[in-house]
C-alpha cells in the first residue's frame, strides 16, 4: 500500500466536497487545488560572508526536507557592492507529497510556536488565487537546532493554487487547516 499524506487524504475526502457545495462546482476537476509551495530566504549579508548562504541553504533544506538551491544576483548594484552572479539567497519548491507534509508541519507545529500567535493575515493574497506569507524567525521549525543557529533570519512562503479568485484560494487553504486571523470570511 502506497503512503498518502494526511492532508492529501483530507483534501480528497473533505475539502473537495465542501468546496463543490460552497462554490457550486459541477465537476471535481473544477475544484481548486494546491499546486506547489515555494520558500525563499534572502541572505543579503552573503555578499561579505559566503558561509551565511551555505548555512541558510542547510537550514532551508532541513525545514523543507528537500535540497535548497542558492539564488544568485541577476544584475550589478553598486550601492550594495553587489555583482552579477554573487549568491544572495536560497529557495526551494515543494510539490506533491513533500508539499502536503510541509503544510501539515507548518500548520500543526511551526505556526503555534510563533510568539503571540493569533493566526496569519488574510491580506497576503495576490488577486490570482495565490497566497504569500512571511515567517520572521526560522527557529519556529522543530528541525532547526537552536545550538547551531548563528543568525536568526526570516523566510517567505508562497502557496500556489489553481484557484481563479482569492476567495476560492482562501476557502481551500482554510479547509486545509491554515489558521487565518479573520475567521468570519
Amino acid at each position: 500500500m502506497e503512503y498518502t499524506p494526511r492532508l492529501l487524504e483530507q483534501y480528497r475526502k473533505e475539502v473537495v466536497p465542501a468546496l463543490m457545495k460552497k462554490h457550486g462546482y459541477t465537476s471535481h476537476m473544477e475544484v481548486p487545488q494546491l499546486v506547489k509551495i515555494t520558500m525563499n530566504q534572502g541572505v543579503g549579508e552573503g555578499i561579505t560572508d559566503k558561509k551565511l548562504v551555505d548555512t541558510a541553504r542547510e537550514e532551508l533544506s532541513l525545514i523543507s526536507g528537500q535540497h535548497a538551491v542558492i539564488t544568485k544576483a541577476k544584475t550589478d548594484v553598486s550601492n550594495f557592492k553587489l555583482r552579477k552572479g554573487m549568491p544572495i539567497g536560497v529557495r526551494v519548491t515543494l510539490r506533491r507529497t513533500r508539499m502536503y507534509e510541509f503544510l501539515d508541519r507548518l500548520v500543526a507545529i511551526a505556526l503555534p510556536r510563533v510568539k503571540d500567535f493569533q493566526g496569519i493575515s488574510d491580506k497576503g493574497f495576490d488577486g490570482r488565487g495565490n497566497y504569500n506569507m512571511g515567517i520572521e524567525e526560522q527557529i519556529v521549525f522543530p528541525e532547526i537546532s537552536l545550538d547551531n543557529v548563528k543568525k536568526i533570519k526570516g523566510l517567505s512562503i508562497s502557496f500556489i493554487t489553481t484557484a481563479k479568485t482569492d476567495q476560492e484560494a482562501h476557502d481551500l487553504l482554510k479547509l486545509l487547516g491554515v489558521p487565518f486571523k479573520n475567521m468570519n470570511a
